[in-house]
């Protein structure tokens, strides 16, 4: 049910909410703001009439808001394109391996291979394995190490000479500058079996090894 309320002089049209919230919920804010607006216009005071920048104002408001509300529509399309194309791209991923954080580790026919990120250059590097009960059954002696991602391989050889069960294993890395202990990040490698849609970002499955994002690829192979 519709009312008009005079304030400082002028008419204003006031709308019981109750009646007409469906209505309102498919007029779009511009639809709304003119009829508002013709209708305080027809019921105006003509002694105190409508002041013409006052008019000119909440013409250029209503037509900010409507501008903001295509550029958003616009925005909205264009990161909605930008997703797609990046789910499309880490669909070419699908098969390949890659290191990503982790510390798991696979033995097949004598060989694994894992990796590990520096933030800088070490003068020794060192990597113990473990077997499922977490006792070290190697530890290999890298030496000197580059900064950004390396990669290791272990050839399935235990301390005592003996060779290793294939399975799984996890590694830990120890690296040190002179005598200061540097902080490494380990990182497995695995196959990404599948890609879907994230909300930032597209989603890896890689197995055993988890769910990651692209961001968390260190290295392609």
């Amino acid at each position: 049910m519709n009312s008009i309320q005079e304030t400082n002089g002028q008419l204003f049209q006031t709308t019981n909410t109750t009646d007409t919230n469906s209505k309102n919920s498919v007029e779009n804010p511009q639809d709304r703001f003119l009829k508002l607006l013709v209708t305080q216009m027809q019921n105006q005071d003509p002694l105190n009439p409508l002041d013409n920048a006052e008019v000119t104002s909440q013409l250029a408001q209503i037509s900010t808001v409507t501008g903001i509300d295509k550029l958003n529509d616009t925005l909205q399309l264009l990161l909605s394109g930008i997703e797609d194309s990046r789910t499309m791209e880490a669909a070419n991923l699908i098969g390949h391996q890659a290191l990503v954080p982790g510390t798991s580790l696979s033995l097949e026919n004598n060989a694994a291979v894992a990796g590990f990120e520096l933030p800088q250059s070490v003068d020794e590097l060192s990597v113990t394995i473990l077997d499922g009960s977490g006792i070290a059954v190697r530890t290999l002696e890298l030496g000197a190490q580059s900064s950004g991602v390396n990669t290791f391989i272990w050839d399935g050889m235990t301390n005592s000479g003996a060779n290793a069960a294939n399975g799984n294993y996890t590694f830990a890395i120890s690296a040190k500058q002179g005598d200061q202990d540097i902080s490494a990040n380990s990182l497995a490698l695995g196959q990404v079996n599948s890609v879907s849609p994230g909300e930032d970002e597209p989603i890896l499955d890689m197995g055993g090894l988890g769910l990651f994002g692209m961001a968390d690829i260190k290295q392609i192979f």
